[in-house]
Parts: structure tokens; C-alpha cells; sequence
């Protein structure tokens, strides 16, 4: 008793303010009685996604359909009852409830008695996915509009008859009130909404597709999601930052997959003065190297190929010299073998890398001084001010940027779980590796993202010290392409190469050493151990570089402790991967890792009730199901209970008064 006394003394004000939210000994005994129960509800569905690379298609389509999970759920509660075409129209009604009811109303001639037998099975459903969170939990899920409706059909028992009666009513009257439309939506939004209890994204938003800003325009209002950075997030953020190597790798990456949707009408990022530079400079250069990986529908003119190849041209040089102007500030990053226009032979033709000279492609630099390569001349300077200017002011991706940082970090740690987007540097033997940012200051593993987040977060705070900030800025560079960057990990980008070389030798990126030791269970518990993970059943969960399924290779890595789940979202890799990503669910009772075909179109889902063809893997199994206190949310709870027991205890015995 002395020393529950003492810890009340000691506590008394931090109970004195926790009285203020329960303040009488019923308020915090109701708590207590409240947070008990939800300890004991079945673990909340958490989703995992990496590398969508603006496939918004595919992306949204994953989400509505929970990665398979409301096919599922449909099959266990209608299995017998339903046809596979009534099942395959009933989840696509789900998927797209606006869309699919104009075809059904066109199609089906007793709507009313559709509607009925509808609204019954999707309240069911609703009920089903309901049921592992508290009447308080769902009633915050429900719409205005058809809160109290949506609560009493689904806290009702229809196996009492005056219950099935008036169940029975409430249905028809939806229907006679001309409501049955924007009830089927409401109710279709919470299935979705419910199923899913926790997003998180594993980097690799941006890029390549044409959907990004409507991934994050989705996300913004998304109930529960993190994000841990990727490459091509931070690079977004470095564009966004106003550091123009940055913007450059942005735009040529928009043009290489002839992609700029999301620059142009996402963002409103004007790409005339670029066309304009393009066309003049570069008239009389065929730009082969430059024609891009994809010519879109609307762009398949000899004309358009043309300008499009100018601009990725002009935007690439320009994005050399921005990179070298950089580097040349931070010697310390050991990247000055990058520097690549200060390699060539103007005259001859030729490059020397690593002591060998080689031809290159093309020898068509009007922009270029031969006595200063990496010098932007002052037309460069302009475009390069009119680019930075209006990536900074556009509001829309300021706006999507705040989200990520807000969302967002390094890595994350949740229910036993480790996420991070790529990599932790290694030592050849495994220890960590020791990592400099800024001058003079080392870190390795843990402390090593941290520090990285902290900077990052730097570039964007308005009261930082200008120095702080700029370098922060720079920084974004090295996390694109930095050797010893957890982003990157590679040995160099070869992008010059690829675009000017011919020889094969010189496009090799030497991975780092933790991808040649991401398959030993030893080097798995070691980083496990180093971000100090706890549980027996700890996984490390990542994406960054696409699994290759169709040459046989497993995502199941480490002896099932290292899970990589980038199966190529991405169109441009499903040749490469021979899938269209992964997904993993981890649920109450286990690990289900999802593999996906390629998604065909928004528009066939709704009209032929397509879903994306997946096949589910069982990862891992609970032995016993898993509820809420098994989680890291049950910590939290379990803290909070023992805190409202010592209030109680202070109520009791005069150190806290109840407020009346």
C-alpha cells in the first residue's frame, strides 16, 4: 500500500488531468469496462501494398475488393445460394455501386423485388464484416444520412419474428421512398470501408503510371493509412522541395514512359516552356535514344513521338548537369565518378568510365561547353527557374506532399512487424553500416533512418536554418541515387549509360549487401533485432524490387521472416515479372500474401463483372485467433485500463476528487 500511495503522490497531477475526461468513479469504471471488451474483439484486417507507381486503376480496384477479401466473405455467406454470374454481378455492385446500378436498372424489369433480395444480402454482408469492431466503431464509419437506419438493420436479430417484421419494413420503405439507389451506394461505401481496417503503403507511389495524384487524392481521405517513403516518393518530395535535379529525374521519367498526365493535368505543371526549348534546340537531332518505352493512344502521331522524344532529351542533359552542380557541393558523398558530361571527348565521340573508353551513341550537344560540360548555359538557367517555379506553387501537390510527410516516414513498426520501402546498408558481414549525412555525422541502422526522416522533414519546415535547409534539400538527390542510400543501395543509377552506351557492362548496377543477404534467417532477426521488433512470430515487410514469379522466384524470403511484396503493379514490369503485383493481409487469423493478374479496366469490371484473377498464398497461421490484445493497439489499451485503475484508486481514497 506505501508504495501505491507514493506513485499517487508522485502521478497526482497526471491523474488530475486524466480526471478531467472520466470525472466520477462511474465514468472510469464504464471505460474500464468498455476497453476490457474490446480487448477480447478479433484483430482489426490490415492491408499491405508496395509499389503502385500511379496504376490507379489497378490500385483502387485492390482496395475495393480488399484484395479478394469481400469475394470471399460473399462465398461464405451465399455460396449455395447464388450462381458464380449473380456472385461476380453482386461484388461488382459492391466494387462500383453508382455505376453498376444504371446497367442493372436497364436490365432488370421487377427492380422492386431486386432491390429487396439486394439490400437483405449486402445488410448481411455489412453485418458480417461489421461484427470484429464495437457498435461505437461503426456507428463513426456511417454516412449522415443513413446512420440510424444502417445501425438498426444491422444490431436487429431477424430470427425474432416481430424483429424480422419490422426489418422487413424498414427495407421496403427505402424502396417506396425512391432511397433504394442511394442506400445500396452508402451501405456498398461502408463494406468497403469496414473490410479494412488499417492501410499501409510501402512506398513507390509515383512514376511510371498516369494516376498518382488520384492514388493520393484517394488516400488523403482514406480512414486509416501510412506510408513508408520510397525511392520515387522522396524524389517527388525533393521536386516538391524545389531541388532540381529532383525535378528534372521527374519529368524525364514522365516523358520516358510518354506519361505526363500526372504532371500536367494532376498538378498543373506547365510543360510548354520545356516544348518550346525542346523543339529549337534540338531540331536537327533525331533523339533516337530518347523515343519513349510507351506511346500512349492519344499520342501516337510521328509528331508527337518527335517532340516527346526533344523534350525527354533536353529534360535528361539538363538533369546531368543539375545532378553534377550537386554533387560537386557534397565531395563527401564519394559521387564525383557520376559526373559523367566532364568524362566525355567532344571532339572524338567517346567516354572514359572507370579507365576505359567507350563510343557513345550520340555526340549532339548544342547546350554543352566542352571547357565547362556541367555549366548551365543561360537558357538552361531560365527553363530551370520556370520549372522549379511552378512545381513549388502547385497547390495540389504541396497539398499531396504534407499528406505523405504527415503519414509518412522511414520505416515503421506495427504488430510485430518491420516495413521499410528497400533497404538497411550492410557490412559485408552483415553488422550494419555506418553512414554519413552532412559532415562528420555517422549512423548506421535504426538511428540512421531516423536521421534521414528528421532531414527530410527539414526541407519543409519554414523556420529551419537556411543552411540546415539547403542542405536537407540537396540531400533528396542522394537518397534517389546514393550508393549507401536505404532507398537506393545500389552501386550507381547507369541512366547516362543506358541512354548513351552501348556496352552492356556499363548499365550494371551492383546491388549492396543487403540484397545478397536478404535470403539468411540470421540477417533477418539481426535487423529485426536492431529496430527492436518483439514477439515470436516478427516479420520484415518491404517491396522496392519486383519479385520475378515467372522465373520461379519466391517472395518468401529468410525462412518466411522477409516478405517482398513489389510484384509489379507497374505495367511496364508485367512482362518482367510475369504477375501484377502482390498484396499481403494480415487478419485474426493470419498471413495471407495475394498474387494478382494483370487488372484489365475499370470499365469492364463494371459492365462484365471482371475482378482481378488472384491467387492467395497462406503465409502464416495463428494458432490461436488474434485479437485486439494481441496487438500493438492492445498495449495501448491495456496502459490505459491500468491508469484508469489507479484514478479509480484515487477517487476512492480522497486523492482525486470527482468532479460533479
Amino acid at each position: 500500500m506505501p508504495n501505491k500511495r507514493y506513485n499517487l503522490k508522485r502521478d497526482k497531477r497526471y491523474l488530475e488531468l486524466l480526471s478531467l475526461s472520466f470525472p466520477t468513479v462511474a465514468a472510469a469504471s464504464t471505460e474500464i469496462i468498455n476497453l476490457q471488451a474490446i480487448l477480447n474483439l478479433p484483430k482489426g484486417t490490415e492491408h499491405f501494398l508496395a509499389d503502385i507507381h500511379g496504376e490507379h486503376q489497378a490500385f483502387l480496384h485492390v482496395l475495393k475488393n480488399a484484395s479478394g477479401n469481400i469475394k470471399r466473405k460473399v462465398n461464405e455467406l451465399f455460396g449455395s445460394q447464388m450462381t458464380l454470374a449473380e456472385k461476380r454481378d453482386f461484388c461488382s455492385l459492391i466494387y462500383y455501386p453508382e455505376e453498376k446500378l444504371v446497367l442493372i436498372k436497364e436490365r432488370d424489369e421487377d427492380l422492386n423485388t431486386w432491390y429487396y433480395n439486394t439490400i437483405n444480402m449486402l445488410v448481411t454482408l455489412c453485418r458480417e464484416v461489421a461484427s470484429k469492431y464495437t457498435r461505437s466503431k461503426v456507428r463513426k464509419a456511417l454516412p449522415e444520412d443513413f446512420s440510424y437506419i444502417i445501425q438498426e438493420l444491422l444490431n436487429e436479430n431477424t430470427g425474432f419474428h416481430n424483429k424480422k417484421a419490422y426489418v422487413k419494413v424498414i427495407i421496403e420503405t427505402i424502396i417506396s421512398t425512391g432511397r433504394a439507389d442511394d442506400f445500396i451506394i452508402t451501405i456498398s461505401n461502408v463494406i468497403q470501408r469496414l473490410i479494412i481496417d488499417e492501410l499501409h503503403i510501402l512506398g513507390d507511389i509515383y512514376d511510371r503510371g498516369p494516376g498518382a495524384h488520384i492514388i493520393l487524392d484517394t488516400l488523403r481521405h482514406y480512414h486509416s493509412w501510412d506510408i513508408q517513403w520510397g525511392n520515387h516518393d522522396v524524389l517527388w518530395m525533393g521536386a516538391c522541395a524545389g531541388n532540381d535535379a529532383c525535378i528534372c529525374n521527374v519529368i524525364r521519367l514522365s516523358l520516358r514512359y510518354s506519361n505526363l498526365t500526372t504532371l500536367e493535368d494532376g498538378y498543373g505543371i506547365n510543360m510548354m516552356p520545356l516544348a518550346a526549348f525542346a523543339m529549337e534546340t534540338y531540331k536537327d537531332d533525331p533523339c533516337e535514344e530518347f523515343i519513349p518505352k510507351t506511346i500512349g493512344k492519344d499520342s501516337e502521331t510521328e509528331k508527337m513521338t518527335r517532340l516527346t522524344a526533344q523534350m525527354h532529351k533536353a529534360i535528361s542533359v539538363l538533369q546531368f548537369k543539375a545532378e553534377a552542380e550537386i554533387i560537386k557541393r557534397h565531395p563527401n558523398w564519394k559521387m564525383a565518378d557520376r559526373c559523367l558530361l566532364d568524362s566525355i571527348d567532344y571532339e572524338r565521340g567517346t567516354i572514359t568510365i572507370d579507365g576505359k573508353e567507350y563510343p557513345l551513341k550520340s555526340n549532339l550537344f548544342p547546350t554543352i561547353d566542352p571547357a565547362n560540360p556541367s555549366l548551365m548555359n543561360d537558357e538552361e538557367k531560365e527553363l530551370m527557374h520556370r520549372l522549379r517555379h511552378s512545381f513549388m506553387v502547385s497547390e495540389k501537390l504541396g497539398k499531396h506532399i504534407r499528406a505523405i510527410l504527415r503519414h509518412g516516414s522511414m520505416y515503421s513498426v506495427c504488430n510485430g512487424n518491420l516495413l521499410y520501402h528497400a533497404a538497411i546498408p550492410l557490412n559485408d558481414d552483415g553488422s550494419m553500416r555506418s553512414v554519413e549525412i552532412g559532415e562528420g555525422h555517422f549512423y548506421d541502422g535504426m538511428e540512421l533512418l531516423d536521421a534521414i526522416d528528421l532531414t527530410i522533414r527539414l526541407a519543409f519546415q519554414a523556420d529551419a536554418d537556411p543552411d540546415d535547409k539547403s542542405f536537407a534539400r540537396d540531400y533528396f538527390l542522394y537518397l534517389w541515387c546514393g550508393p549507401e542510400s536505404p532507398l537506393f543501395n545500389k552501386s550507381k543509377m547507369a541512366t547516362f549509360e543506358r541512354y548513351f552506351i552501348d556496352a552492356p557492362e556499363t548499365h550494371h548496377e551492383e546491388k549492396g549487401n543487403y540484397f545478397k543477404l536478404r535470403d539468411s534467417e540470421e540477417e533477418a532477426e539481426r535487423i529485426l533485432n536492431e529496430f527492436h521488433v518483439e514477439g515470436k512470430n516478427r516479420h520484415i515487410i518491404n517491396g522496392h524490387v519486383p519479385v520475378h514469379a515467372a522465373e520461379g522466384e519466391n517472395p518468401i524470403k529468410a525462412g518466411g521472416k522477409l516478405m517482398v511484396i513489389d510484384g509489379g503493379f507497374s505495367q511496364p514490369y508485367h512482362k518482367t515479372t510475369g504477375i501484377a503485383g502482390y498484396t499481403l493481409v494480415y487478419h485474426s487469423r493470419g498471413f495471407q500474401l495475394v498474387q494478382h493478374e494483370p487488372f484489365t479496366s475499370t470499365a469492364e469490371a463494371i459492365q462484365k463483372g471482371t475482378d482481378i484473377k488472384s491467387t492467395t498464398q497462406i503465409v502464416e497461421m495463428s494458432s490461436h485467433r488474434m485479437l485486439v490484445a494481441d496487438t500493438d493497439r492492445g498495449k495501448e489499451l491495456k496502459q490505459q485500463i491500468i491508469d484508469l485503475k489507479e484514478l479509480l484508486y484515487a477517487y476512492r481514497h480522497g486523492w482525486v476528487k470527482e468532479i460533479e
